[in-house]
């Protein structure tokens, strides 16, 4: 018996859901998507969404679509995955990476702030890209803020916090504080789609320029009562970033229960602390600060003393407990290293070094539960 660190939950709704569309006359480009979409904006109180086929697709939507280009810069908190950035190279945008906190992997506004102000004489557009992480709401309001001060546009990254709200900040993916917002509908998020993503967006200009661009560019100008009502004509360079019915029938029915997802979480999560606050574990790592309106995509645990964690991660494996590091600082994959060099954050350093993220799904049963701390126990008694 193997546990992973997390795994989609498909019930039989989901199951009919998706048979129902597949009896249909549409299996992609029908009226699934639009509902999905509807149901969405709804959920988030958004004004907004456009549905795509994943979450680093909806990036490289918005990103484009507020006109972020190769004159322009972008500012990534280096704990997150690397599409957060990737889709801004896509647009040849020059990027930064901002240091986070080092308990949390937020975004460190202080850090940010200090680029902002030496980027100050920038001429060209640009945009920040705080990321909601492991189901906890990035510092929005402060970011909102000082892009007003600085003149730049707002993306929130929100794919780990559907559901996700804090006093100070608002709601992640509402939009209240940000140009737009994206979520990823992959197997192991919140709401499952096979793959997906969504763009959410107050502007109705933003919008549809989303809606043109994951379609090739390409426009319907004419209305049935035209000489050449069939016609449509491609007026940019976009992508076939389209969301098919089979994907947005399951995306419809998880997202129906995501209120169900969350409390299933919540309670997961409530169980870990209870166990894991206390002396041996309290002595070798620490566990995540919670919150009423945390999401919790992802329970991570961050250990005290460097090369502990890489130990726990082995050891747990041959226990047939599966974690997993989220995340490696964005600046050290290769790729970053080759084109800006070599990079090192020390809030981001120091989440990295300690941080493990331990099983966290709805479906995960108590005995099972037990079994990732009955580990972690025998882990910290003979090994450290």
């Amino acid at each position: 018996m193997s546990i992973p660190y997390s795994r989609q939950e498909i019930s039989d709704n989901d199951v009919q859901a998706v048979e129902k569309v597949l009896r249909s006359d549409f299996l992609t480009q029908g009226p699934m998507v639009e509902n999905f979409e509807n149901e969405l904006s709804q959920k988030f109180n958004a004004q907004y969404a456009i549905a795509c086929s994943s979450g680093t697709a909806a990036l490289h939507l918005a990103y484009a679509s507020i006109g972020i280009n190769s004159q322009s810069l972008g500012i990534v908190p280096a704990i997150t995955f690397a599409a957060t950035a990737n889709a801004l190279a896509y647009l040849g945008c020059q990027i930064k990476f901002c240091d986070v906190d080092p308990k949390t992997g937020l975004l460190d506004p202080s850090s940010l702030e200090k680029i902002l102000d030496n980027e100050s004489d920038f001429e060209g557009k640009k945009i920040i890209t705080p990321v909601s992480l492991s189901g906890k709401i990035a510092p929005l309001k402060t970011c909102k803020e000082l892009a007003n001060k600085y003149d730049c546009l707002v993306v929130e990254d929100g794919s780990h916090s559907p559901g996700a709200w804090d006093h100070a900040h608002g709601k992640s993916l509402s939009c209240e504080f940000s140009h737009a917002a994206c979520l990823s509908f992959h197997p192991v998020k919140h709401i499952c789609c096979g793959e997906g993503g969504t763009v959410l967006t107050n502007s109705k200009e933003l919008m549809e320029a989303c809606k043109k661009l994951r379609t090739h560019g390409i426009e319907r100008p004419f209305g049935e009562e035209h000489e050449t009502p069939w016609r449509y004509d491609q007026t940019s360079l976009g992508w076939n970033y389209r969301m098919n019915d089979l994907q947005a029938a399951l995306g419809s029915s998880q997202l129906a229960k995501l209120e169900w997802s969350l409390e299933k979480r919540r309670k997961l999560v409530q169980r870990y602390r209870d166990a894991l606050s206390e002396s041996p574990f309290s002595e070798h790592f620490e566990i995540p600060v919670a919150s009423d309106g945390d999401a919790w995509h992802l329970y991570v645990i961050r250990f005290y003393r460097k090369g502990i964690r890489d130990k726990a991660y082995k050891f747990l494996k041959s226990q047939g407990i599966y974690t997993q590091i989220h995340y490696l600082p964005v600046y050290r994959h290769s790729y970053y290293e080759r084109t800006l060099g070599k990079v090192r954050l020390p809030g981001a350093e120091k989440y990295f070094e300690g941080c493990l993220s331990i099983p966290l799904f709805p479906t995960l049963e108590q005995g099972e539960q037990e079994m990732v701390i009955e580990a972690l126990n025998k882990f910290i008694r003979t090994k450290i």
